[in-house]
């Protein structure tokens, strides 16, 4: 019997489709149309929050948590109210009413302010040639593991590296979007290995 997988603030379906593909009942949810034709709800995740998932991957805004924007807060005190905000929706989710839940976010305040993450993954070490840590706060849920690692490029950088190591992608008003989704092979991980019997037989006695 599938799970009912709840994917909170991804407009993309990627990681909804790697979990409908396993059979799951999953959703994903973002205040933006889905652009992968699939079970999306466009609203408020909080209107479904607690309507009996067994499991929620969730992936809020990072843009006034990530370690790379946090400097602008002094010097622009809308900033640091939204930082606020960012950081309160944040706990919400990590405290909503559901057994599993995953929530990944870049390096940044998440994990000064609410707690350190369980685990830091890259796309390298899930089959693609780039570079963006991202950490993972868990509850109930085992790190992942990873399932294929490449070697950095003789160049010494990756993919989507400049040689300073830089994020290459230039400016444009998508880029936000762009690098927001999650690589295939991660989201695949995800679903494959957070769905096992085990996991949820222990999350039932561990709430």
């Amino acid at each position: 019997m599938g799970l009912k997988v709840l994917v909170a603030c991804e407009y993309s379906g990627t990681v909804r489709d790697a979990f409908l593909a396993l059979g799951h009942d999953a959703m994903s949810c973002d205040l933006l149309p889905t652009e992968s034709p699939g079970p999306h709800y466009q609203g408020d995740v909080m209107d479904i929050l607690g309507d009996g998932w067994d499991l929620m991957v969730a992936h809020p805004p990072c843009t006034y948590l990530t370690s790379s924007g946090l400097h602008w807060n002094k010097r622009r005190p809308e900033r640091a109210l939204l930082t606020e905000e960012a950081l309160a929706f944040v706990k919400v989710l990590l405290a909503a009413p559901i057994p599993c839940i995953a929530l990944e976010n870049p390096i940044g305040c998440i994990s000064t302010r609410v707690r350190k993450p369980e685990q830091i993954i890259q796309p390298w070490q899930f089959g693609h040639p780039e570079s963006k840590s991202t950490c993972l706060w868990l509850k109930n849920l085992p790190i992942l593991e990873h399932t294929n690692v490449l070697e950095k490029p003789s160049s010494g950088h990756w993919e989507n590296q400049t040689p300073s190591g830089q994020n290459k992608l230039g400016p444009s008003p998508d880029r936000w979007k762009i690098r927001s989704v999650t690589y295939q092979g991660i989201a695949q991980a995800m679903a494959a290995q957070w769905t096992t019997p085990a996991t949820h037989i222990a999350a039932t006695t561990n709430p």
